[in-house]
């Protein structure tokens, strides 16, 4: 289960690595997240927040969490 905070991380979190290093999550395109699950999301929160985003994406809701991305960030 994901907790309504996880919304705006994927909004905010950007990848840590790899061809989309910097990119936040929920702008990841949805083949490279297909292939995460065939080879296996990464351990812990990275991983959790790019399976939420495959569901998200697979069900055609990130009109959702695109306006999440305006919202300041608070250090």
């Amino acid at each position: 289960m994901f907790e309504k905070s996880d919304l705006i991380k994927l909004a905010k979190t950007e990848m840590p690595f790899g061809k989309y290093k910097g990119r936040a999550l929920i702008d990841l395109p949805e083949p490279y997240l297909i292939w995460f699950n065939n080879q296996g999301f990464p351990e812990g929160q990275l991983g959790q927040l790019l399976a939420l985003v495959l569901e998200i994406k697979i069900n055609g809701l990130e009109y959702l969490i695109k306006p999440l991305k305006k919202i300041p960030t608070i250090h």
